[in-house]
């Protein structure tokens, strides 16, 4: 299993186990963070990881630029 493959199965599950109403933080392979309100969702068609950024705007990232995500703690 390469490294991708590995990361992407790692995102989701922590995705899937992550509560809803949590806010969550999104960890960039280019080293920057983006805090996320509620918990993202992947389009499957596109491979794009589609969240709310921290001033309500709808955004949307290639999977590939996301190296984890953690749960901010309340």
């Amino acid at each position: 299993m390469n490294k991708m493959m590995a990361g992407t199965i790692v995102l989701i599950a922590m995705g899937l186990l992550a509560g809803c109403s949590s806010d969550h933080i999104l960890h960039m392979r280019d080293g920057s963070t983006v805090v996320v309100e509620g918990k993202p969702h992947l389009d499957n068609a596109t491979k794009m990881l589609i969240y709310t950024d921290a001033t309500g705007r709808t955004q949307a990232v290639n999977l590939d630029e996301v190296q984890g995500m953690s749960r901010v703690k309340n």
